[in-house]
């Protein structure tokens, strides 16, 4: 099919990106997962995984950086209507429950709730692992694409199967290292949290971090340099003080191993780049500083392993899937040339 595929003419519907790939031939996988059962703020991030696919058979074919990009190998698994249908009924019940506890509520107070809620969500894990474990024993690359960010761990536990040390660099405006959050074990702030539970997980460094609480800040402290948190006003202050995005990059990627996973919360960007996300938090990178910093880690030698795309709510208009779109086919690009 890419013999007879035009770079410059229409994409193929349907196909991420437009690409002329099918699920066999793909060399990157992308699962998505429309699930946004345990999030705490605004909802929308359910629906980013088809609006993305829509959105991304407008992105021109060639990349600023990598020859031939239109060629690349990449195709995504089919939106799962049966995981649509469960996340919108387990998130009539979450609400329940969070406005529960905002009026006063225990946790406990909901513990039928919250275990029905936490089984689902182990049941997803699950389903991402075996999902992922398959494409990978065939040698494949595989990605997720969110939903919120609890929907990867089952990715990184398939990962932790194949690479016994691997590091994850996080991009986020949360830490994300809460413990079972509002009683849901498999919230989208204790994603990192799970993560280090994985002994293949031998580094964590977070970029953009802005908004966290006390809890985060204690198992960052006491993680024995395990974590790794460059914090947006550090960041930015380092910036304003006259040092170059290149350098601070450089010290980022020092921090990782050779095998690197990236989680990408699309709330690390400037919220103005995503408006509708869950929960926006102001500051965060600019779209081509976060692209500059993969390109950076590929450059070092480093190898991308896997990686996520999460919490893309696109409520209102397009422009949130847009920016989602092309976050993804700067991830998918970068992946496939860590291993060329």
């Amino acid at each position: 099919m890419i013999k007879n595929f035009d770079p410059n003419g229409l994409g193929i519907k349907g196909n991420l990106f437009g690409l002329p790939v099918e699920l066999s031939e793909a060399q990157l996988v992308i699962i998505p997962v429309p699930w946004e059962v345990t999030v705490s703020y605004r909802e929308g991030t359910a629906n980013a995984p088809p609006s993305i696919l829509k959105a991304s058979t407008q992105i021109d074919l060639r990349h600023h950086s990598i020859n031939n990009a239109w060629q690349s190998s990449i195709a995504m698994l089919p939106v799962s209507e049966e995981l649509l249908t469960e996340n919108k009924n387990l998130r009539q019940l979450a609400k329940r429950h969070i406005q529960a506890l905002e009026e006063g509520a225990t946790v406990e107070s909901g513990s039928l709730i919250t275990k029905k809620i936490n089984e689902a969500s182990e049941n997803l894990n699950i389903y991402v692992k075996n999902t992922s474990s398959q494409y990978l024993k065939e040698g494949k690359l595989v990605g997720v694409l969110g939903g919120d960010h609890s929907t990867p761990l089952g990715l990184l536990r398939s990962l932790a199967t194949k690479y016994d040390r691997f590091g994850v660099l996080q991009i986020d405006a949360h830490a994300d290292l809460r413990k079972a959050y509002e009683g849901f074990t498999y919230s989208h702030g204790s994603i990192m949290y799970n993560a280090l539970k994985l002994p293949g997980v031998a580094r964590l460094v977070q970029v953009g971090v802005r908004d966290l609480c006390e809890e985060e800040v204690h198992v960052i402290d006491r993680s024995m340099g395990r974590v790794k948190t460059f914090y947006d006003q550090n960041l930015k202050a380092r910036l304003y003080n006259g040092e170059t995005w290149k350098v601070i990059c450089t010290e980022i990627i020092k921090e990782l191993p050779n095998l690197v996973y990236i989680s990408f919360d699309i709330d690390g960007l400037d919220p103005k780049l995503c408006p509708n996300t869950g929960t926006p938090v102001p500051g965060g990178l600019e779209f081509s500083e976060a692209a500059y910093l993969i390109h950076e880690l590929v450059k070092s030698g480093r190898k991308i392993i896997g990686f996520d795309l999460c919490e893309v709510v696109p409520t209102g208009n397009e422009w949130d899937a847009n920016v989602g779109a092309r976050m993804l086919w700067e991830l998918s690009q970068w992946t496939l040339a860590s291993h060329t």
